[in-house]
């Protein structure tokens, strides 16, 4: 194992932190975690590290530190990774599994965080209920790849599942919030196995996190509907 210093930026809220963390845990790789919040649940008064406000384009989270190197953005960050450490690596050794794998990180990014997001964001109980079923869609999808395969993307864990980690870590949080609908037997599986590696041990939630999670959300949500009044 590399004796490289990896620090990670980041905060158990934001499932883009999630994914680089469990990456981290699941593939052994040493690491330390400098608590920094996302924009949108940073406290008043809290005091930005000076590096990451450096380093981090966006100031958002996540940012990950390898020996004096820096790199932010959570996908970006899943590829660095396996550039810097050869071992257990998250990516097969074939191109054409790498492809497959690297499409499917894709279109979880896109297909599934953005209903995701859709639901705890959502104000208006339509538009939430819009994005829970377009959630829901696109777990079927999910559901045919988990039909040839007990992983997302072949016969081990891949980038795919640190993708995912961060979708299954506030399932119970999203149902409290408007996610309806149950997820297909194969999904449900899937989210059992996984439950079961190195990488989920790092970033699962406790009831008080997912309280925490579905409280907030539920202030903000509060907040923007007495705006509108």
């Amino acid at each position: 194992m590399s004796t490289s210093t990896v620090t990670l930026f980041g905060h158990w809220i934001c499932p883009f932190s999630v994914r680089v963390e469990f990456a981290l845990a699941q593939r052994g790789i040493d690491y330390t975690v400098v608590d920094v919040p996302p924009r949108a649940v940073r406290p008043k008064g809290f005091v930005v590290p000076e590096e990451f406000i450096a380093h981090s384009p966006k100031l958002e989270v996540p940012m990950v530190k390898i020996d004096g190197e820096y790199l932010a953005d959570s996908i970006p960050i899943l590829e660095w990774l396996e550039e810097k450490f050869s071992d257990s690596s998250l990516l097969p050794t074939d191109d054409a599994g790498q492809a497959i794998v690297r499409e499917r990180v894709e279109w979880l990014n896109k297909y599934v965080y953005r209903p995701m997001i859709g639901v705890y964001y959502g104000t208006d109980p339509a538009l939430i209920q819009e994005s829970s079923a377009a959630f829901m869609k696109a777990m079927e999808t999910v559901d045919q790849w988990l039909q040839t395969s007990p992983w997302l993307a072949g016969e081990t864990p891949s980038l795919a599942e640190a993708i995912m980690a961060g979708v299954y870590t506030r399932l119970d949080g999203l149902r409290q919030l408007g996610l309806t609908g149950e997820l297909p037997a194969s999904v449900q599986q899937h989210l059992e196995r996984c439950t079961q590696l190195a990488g989920w041990q790092k970033v699962e939630w406790s009831v008080d996190q997912t309280t925490d999670f579905v409280g907030r959300f539920l202030k903000f949500r509060e907040i923007q509907n007495s705006s509108k009044n």
